[in-house]
Formats: structure tokens, C-alpha cells, sequence
């Protein structure tokens, strides 16, 4: 007797499902952004989101990390540094608070739908897929660089008259380390170094970098692993750019 086997469905259900309950969850946030009546307050929504997150994609997911950090709208939700303000400060604070929830729960719908994407293609399972924005795509191209024997004075008029909160430090032939404007601040005004002594004395080294074409949740889990507001962004191990905190930020909270 023969028989027929059935292909099995139920995870490709599953993640429809999956993406259906956050595109529901998207909209329900909308309501708190003023297209209707939220049914709920924001601190239950919060939670039953972070749960759904969880459920989803894994307590390990740096979504779920990013979601949290959301609902602070600051830089210290991104990094465990509290010496840097948005760039965007002069909007509302709890819209953009809402509006960088909304990017995470976009970006959670993101790699549910590539999930789903790459279903067929079993010959590629070897292969990360690539969620949501890259890196490349949010980063400074304005790459100012100085050399480790310039003077700490020197290191802030650039800064200053490049209006960056970082730079590069190069040893004539590769950059070597990178100073930022809050470890100048730490140097001359809180530790009374001699704004004439050499930037090499206190740039972090070596430079920390991402790829330009990785997601931008990667590039906000470095910074907060590696406890820094900006990464050298490369391509074919060169760089290309400058990503910040303040860059990501702006992609959060919807302000491009």
C-alpha cells in the first residue's frame, strides 16, 4: 500500500503567526502615538511586549535588549555612559521614546520575515542572514583624523571646529587608537592634564570597529559591551566612517 507523506507546515505557520502578532503589537503602539485609544497603559504594553519578544526570538536576543534600552530614549539606554545628550534632544521625550519602540518592533517583524525568507534556501542555512539596517547606512562618512603626537589642544580645536565628538589617532602609517570629546573632558578638566601634552597619553586603543554591513543592532550591543559611544565602521578592512551613538539614536527615534 502506499503512502504519501505531507510536508510539514508548522513552522512556516509558526513564523507567520510570529509576524502577524508583532505587526498586532505595532499597531497597538500607534495608539499611544495618537491613531487611537490605547487599550492598555504603556508600562503593561511594555511588558507584554518584552515577553512577546522573548517568546519570539529568544531572553538572548539583542532585540529584546534594544527594547529595553527604547523605553529610556537616552544614550545611556544604549551604553552604560551617561556623558553624551541626543542630538535630537529638542523633541518631545516620551514621542521619541515611543518612535524608537516602534524601530525595534519594525526590526523584530525584520528578521522574522528574513527567517522566513530563507526557509527554501536550505543550501544557504551556513549563511547569516543580514536584519534590518546596516551599519553603513546610519555612519558618519566625515572621517577626521589626527596624528598620537598632536597636543591635546590641538585634538579639541579639531573636534570643535569639525563639530565631532571623535577622532582617529595615527601613527603616520595606520590609525592606532581614537580620542572622543568625553576623554578629553576627563583628561584636561577632571584629571588637570597639561592640555600641551601629546593625545597618544590617554586615546583608547586599539580602534573598535564593526563592519559596514552589519546590522545596526550589532553595532549597539558593541557599544555597550565594549563601553564606548562610537565604532570605526570598515569595509574590505579599511574604514569608511564613524558610527555613533548619536547616529543610532536618530535612527530609533525615526529621525533621519
Amino acid at each position: 500500500m502506499s503512502t504519501t507523506r505531507a510536508t510539514p507546515k508548522r513552522a512556516r505557520l509558526s513564523l507567520d503567526r510570529s509576524i502577524e502578532r508583532l505587526r498586532n503589537q505595532l499597531s497597538d503602539l500607534a495608539t499611544y502615538l495618537g491613531k487611537g485609544i490605547p487599550r492598555r497603559d504603556l508600562e503593561e504594553f511594555d511588558q507584554e511586549t518584552g515577553a512577546l519578544i522573548s517568546d519570539l526570538l529568544g531572553e538572548t536576543s539583542e532585540l529584546l535588549d534594544a527594547y529595553e534600552y527604547a523605553q529610556f530614549g537616552e544614550a545611556a539606554g544604549l551604553v552604560n555612559m551617561t556623558d553624551e545628550a541626543p542630538e535630537n534632544a529638542g523633541v518631545d521625550n516620551q514621542r521619541q521614546r515611543l518612535l524608537q519602540r516602534c524601530r525595534v518592533l519594525e526590526s523584530c517583524i525584520a528578521e522574522l520575515e528574513a527567517r522566513r525568507a530563507a526557509e527554501p534556501k536550505s543550501t544557504q542555512a551556513s549563511r547569516q542572514t543580514l536584519i534590518g539596517p546596516q551599519v553603513a547606512e546610519h555612519m558618519s562618512a566625515d572621517i577626521r583624523s589626527l596624528s598620537q603626537d598632536a597636543s591635546l589642544r590641538e585634538a579639541g580645536q579639531l573636534m570643535e571646529k569639525s563639530k565631532l565628538g571623535c577622532l582617529l589617532l595615527t601613527d603616520n602609517q595606520a590609525y592606532v587608537g581614537f580620542v572622543t570629546d568625553a576623554i578629553l573632558a576627563r583628561a584636561v578638566v577632571a584629571n588637570g592634564i597639561n592640555a600641551d601634552t601629546a593625545v597618544k597619553v590617554c586615546m583608547r586603543r586599539p580602534v573598535v570597529s564593526i563592519a559596514g554591513d552589519r546590522p545596526i543592532i550589532e553595532a549597539v550591543r558593541l557599544m555597550k559591551d565594549e563601553a564606548t559611544r562610537h565604532l570605526a565602521v570598515t569595509q574590505d578592512n579599511s574604514i569608511i566612517g564613524v558610527i555613533s551613538v548619536s547616529n543610532i539614536l536618530r535612527y530609533y527615534s525615526g529621525v533621519v
